[in-house]
């Protein structure tokens, strides 16, 4: 039966050519977008997964208030840890992690600025999963200024020379550290990125006894039988006891009285793996983190695009009744039973599926690499030839072909043999409802995913092209400049003499972010306030030109300046001032008070995300930065030349590093701009798939009516006339499918703008585009089979009446 079955299926595709590979391409479009997203989404899934133990593997993040600001961080104090194990019954381990961006790496004759840097435990490697290559897991560690690297640093610096044993050195102060071990890059799907990890539980830094200095980021494992909400609640005792005591000495008041004005301080427990994907961006996390949304987003258009497939398959099965309708009626005539015909037709339709299946997969493997590209993704085709996978795709090989078969099967063996054989059977009438149905849904799909496209490729621009306060455009920025010591001042004077320079400017802080958040108290008040701050030159405002709402900005005629303080807007209206110029405010950044004059306000810029409003801001004066802010006149390579050649003369073997600030913005938008271009390709998919269905209707209908067309034409009926009248069913389906998308798409973008606090509002005139679009896209669809039939000879379609 099985055979008799591929054998009718195989004649009907060979049969019906044109027909059946709209249907087989259609399918395998559907199929290769579902398996491309379907990596995807596995590969976002899997995160975090591949350790031991995942499950019972936890993250401890900061959730406080001071006056009005909150404070949400994954860092974390370093005595938490010690406290963790040593206090709380059912936590066997805890581990932590210092992350240190940005950090040249010596040997006697090369450096390298890493930009993946962490200092750990001793215990890293026995609580994670990462894979060391060489050296002892309990040991590799153990030692001060110790050090594991992954294979690629390890051939960076050393070749194929034997790197265990050797010695490099770490940062500005060129400390020297024994590498004990080698592992492996850690996977895709880990947020712990690394390259070179250093010893640090020997070290001052992870011994400070401080609970209310946050730097480190703590994970611990807990027993499976103790709950979560237990560990947190002892936790809760753990840091009201030692934080309290440590914030009576630095507020004056106990931590009753603290929560009792309004403050907050306290840690709390989440899983590793909700990292990724469930957990809100946090301030200092170390990971990079997509959104479940996304995922749901990107899920849903690989389903319908699917489903538009599958239901071009159910259009043109049913419209095509009439061809297959003889079949049926002498089956059932010569003793066949409804339910062998209705396996046969299911039959047919998994072997259509089968054959779009196997296209399908060789599509994948053609396209992986620009998928790769274009999502940011490391997947691999050996992904699919996993056991899980195979399973999937042969699930999903099932469930398509009965989901496109199903209707087109019990439709067809509905037929009454007797009236089929007397003809009285009209093709495909029945169906034309349904039909009608299935086109509206399509387009509908096809019309939501337009508007989605266009309303978030809006945002995007608008995010890019937004004034932000400060000129973004045409700034260089160079790091590690730390190295030249003494000589910063000289290296920047020497660049200002190049005629692509405007102006230059070194600074602590490379936006978007700011270098610190700090607590500062307006003097002669006892409420402290959160702000961000960050340490500029003078020459500062030259570079960034942002405006000056009050005061001035910091000058060389002013020897005071070194106790003077810019604020910004948002800072004003935190302290409710109303004349801040001159007015005092207390630094805590010390081992003791100061109190700084503000002499400038600076009028609020978006130093951050455009998701958040702009927050209080304090920009205090330091000539020793790190970083050399540079704005630069014409082509960028004259300026990156001329600083490089610069550093090669005064910081000969160091690394010349830099970046452009408006990339830097641009960046916190990526997983945005990644999302944006899935889905406008995808679209145009759907859109794609949708069209060839169209095409095949339209076909199939001209084809129906070519004596009706024949006689019109022979009536004196122009092409123009009979165009319009075959396109006119299916525009009016198109318009339904538009006025039907209009409020479930203004319904999911104005939700998903509301996330940003700078956002336009939902365009109108993307979702009369979109209509637009998708009705000429349609139009033209159809027009190629209506004109093509307008302008047959009727006689060949009428001779025989």
């Amino acid at each position: 039966m099985l055979k008799n079955y591929f054998t009718v299926a195989l004649r009907t595709i060979m049969k019906h050519k044109f027909f059946s590979a709209i249907n087989i391409v259609g399918l395998a479009i559907g199929l290769t977008v579902c398996l491309l997203v379907g990596m995807y989404i596995a590969d976002d899934l899997s995160y975090d997964k591949f350790h031991r133990d995942n499950d019972n593997i936890y993250r401890v993040a900061l959730d406080g208030k001071l006056g009005d600001q909150e404070i949400k961080s994954t860092t974390t104090c370093t005595p938490l840890a010690d406290a963790l194990v040593q206090e709380i019954p059912g936590v066997e381990a805890a581990t932590r992690i210092w992350q240190w961006r940005n950090t040249v790496i010596r040997n006697e004759d090369k450096s390298f600025m890493e930009q993946h840097v962490m200092m750990v435990d001793s215990n890293f490697f026995q609580f994670f999963s990462f894979e060391l290559i060489e050296g002892d897991p309990s040991k590799v560690l153990m030692e001060p200024n110790t050090m594991v690297v992954t294979r690629a640093v390890a051939s960076k610096y050393f070749g194929t020379e034997e790197a265990i044993g050797k010695m490099l050195s770490v940062g500005d102060d060129n400390k020297a550290y024994k590498i004990t071990g080698i592992c492996e890059e850690p996977p895709g799907n880990s947020h712990i990125k690394f390259d070179v990890l250093l010893a640090g539980s020997q070290g001052d830094f992870f011994r400070q006894p401080v609970w209310t200095n946050n730097s480190l980021h703590t994970y611990y494992r807990k027993n499976a039988q103790v709950s979560v909400a237990d560990i947190d609640k002892k936790l809760e005792a753990i840091t009201i006891r030692n934080v309290g005591a440590e914030l009576e000495k630095f507020l004056g008041m106990s931590f009753e009285n603290f929560v009792k004005n309004g403050g907050k301080y306290g840690y709390y427990s989440f899983a590793m793996t909700d990292t990724h994907l469930y957990v809100p961006h946090l301030e200092h996390d170390i990971a990079v983190h997509g959104d479940i949304k996304y995922v749901y987003v990107l899920g849903a258009i690989g389903i319908f695009v699917l489903l538009i497939a599958c239901i071009n398959f159910m259009n043109l099965s049913t419209a095509r009744s009439a061809g297959r309708a003889k079949e049926v009626g002498l089956r059932k005539t010569l003793g066949s039973f409804r339910s062998h015909l209705i396996g046969q037709f299911l039959a047919e339709s998994v072997i259509y599926t089968i054959i779009a299946a196997v296209i399908s997969l060789l599509a994948v493997y053609a396209l992986l690499p620009s998928f790769n590209l274009l999502s940011g993704k490391e997947l691999s085709f050996g992904l699919l030839l996993s056991g899980p996978f195979l399973l999937a795709i042969a699930a999903l090989i099932v469930v398509v072909g009965l989901i496109a078969g199903s209707y087109p099967a019990f439709y067809l063996t509905s037929f009454n043999a007797v009236e089929v054989l007397k003809g009285k059977v009209r093709a495909g009438a029945k169906s034309k409802g349904i039909r009608s149905f299935l086109v509206v849904f399509q387009f509908w799909i096809s019309i939501v995913l337009i508007i989605c496209t266009g309303v978030v490729y809006q945002q995007l621009r608008f995010m890019q092209e937004k004034n932000l306060g400060l000129d973004k455009h045409n700034v260089l920025i160079l790091r590690n400049m730390a190295r030249l010591d003494k000589g910063r001042e000289a290296f920047k004077n020497e660049l200002l003499r190049h005629t692509s320079i405007e102006s230059a400017s070194y600074s602590n802080n490379i936006f978007p972010g700011v270098s610190s958040n700090s607590v500062f108290r307006a003097n002669g008040t006892v409420e402290d306030k959160i702000l961000g701050c960050y340490w500029a030159d003078h020459d500062h405002q030259k570079v960034m030109k942002f405006e000056l709402a009050d005061g001035r900005y910091y000058s060389k005629d002013f020897p005071t300046d070194s106790l003077a303080c810019i604020i910004n807007e948002a800072t004003v209206k935190e302290f409710g001032w109303t004349d801040p110029l001159n007015r005092k405010i207390v630094s805590y950044q010390g081992n003791s008070p100061d109190t700084l004059t503000v002499v400038g306000v600076v009028k609020n810029f978006n130093f951050e995300t455009l998701k958040s409003q702009v927050r209080p801001l304090i920009i205090m004066l330091s000539d020793v930065n790190n970083t050399l802010q540079i704005r630069y006149k014409g082509a960028p390579q004259e300026a990156i030349a001329a600083a490089e050649e610069l550093w090669k003369k005064q910081a000969s073997g160091e690394p010349f590093e830099y970046v452009f600030l408006d990339e830097s913005f641009d960046e916190i938008f990526r997983e945005e701009q990644r999302l944006g271009k899935l889905a406008t390709v995808l679209t145009a998919l759907a859109i794609l798939v949708a069209c060839m269905g169209l095409f095949g209707l339209a076909a199939f209908m001209a084809e129906q009516r070519t004596k009706e067309i024949g006689i019109r034409k022979v009536m004196g009926a122009s092409v123009t006339n009979l165009s319009l009248l075959l396109s006119r069913e299916f525009m009016v389906l198109v318009a339904v499918a538009f006025l039907l998308a209009v409020v479930p798409a203004w319904y999911v973008m104005n939700g998903w703008l509301e996330s940003f606090a700078f956002r336009i509002p939902v365009p109108i005139w993307v979702f009369v585009t979109s209509g637009v679009v998708a009705a000429l896209v349609a139009w033209l669809t159809i027009s190629y089979q209506a004109i093509k039939a307008a302008v047959a000879n009727p006689i060949n379609s009428i001779r025989y009446e």
